[in-house]
């Protein structure tokens, strides 16, 4: 499972990236959303946020991709103002 979690200061820039998360998974809260984990969709995904979202992001922007599974190692993704913190996240 996926948890990507994002804080997008323009209301047209986040309401889009929301639309676009709602294609591949469900909405657990108003910035966060819950998507199945596939090698594919990730890959879309970043590729999406990379090519068509980032280029876009203010100084306090921020997504997180959080790769959630049993068996998988954890990985966390970060984009914008996400990417400039040093400290681990940690989560249960």
């Amino acid at each position: 499972m996926l948890l990507i979690t994002y804080d997008i200061s323009n209301d047209k820039k986040r309401t889009k990236f929301a639309k676009f998360l709602e294609k591949y998974g469900e909405r657990v809260q108003y910035s966060v959303f819950k998507i199945k984990n596939s090698d594919r969709i990730l890959n879309i995904i970043t590729s999406e946020i990379e090519k068509r979202f980032s280029k876009q992001f203010k100084p306090e922007d921020s997504i997180y991709i959080f790769s959630v599974c049993a068996g998988c190692n954890k990985k966390i993704y970060k984009y914008g103002y996400a990417t400039y913190e040093d400290l681990d996240v940690v989560y249960f």
